[in-house]
């Protein structure tokens, strides 16, 4: 488990294969699984199906948690 701020340009950097922001929704999730406590919207996504409410979406998968 991580006390540090889990930015999303840190997501996208380390995992440059991701093809679309539904792929990105499914590993904030497990992010969020592992215990990360806090994520940081420090870039928006540029997917092409990256959408309006791309905030809300990202907030929503991470606080669920499963």
């Amino acid at each position: 488990m991580s006390n540090d701020v889990l930015s999303l340009s840190n997501i996208l950097i380390s995992n440059h294969d991701l093809e679309s922001f539904e792929e990105l929704l499914q590993l904030v999730k497990v992010f969020a699984q592992r215990g990360e406590r806090f994520l940081r919207f420090d870039v928006k996504p540029e997917f092409p199906d990256t959408p309006e409410d791309w905030e809300d979406r990202l907030e929503a998968a991470f606080s669920s948690r499963y």
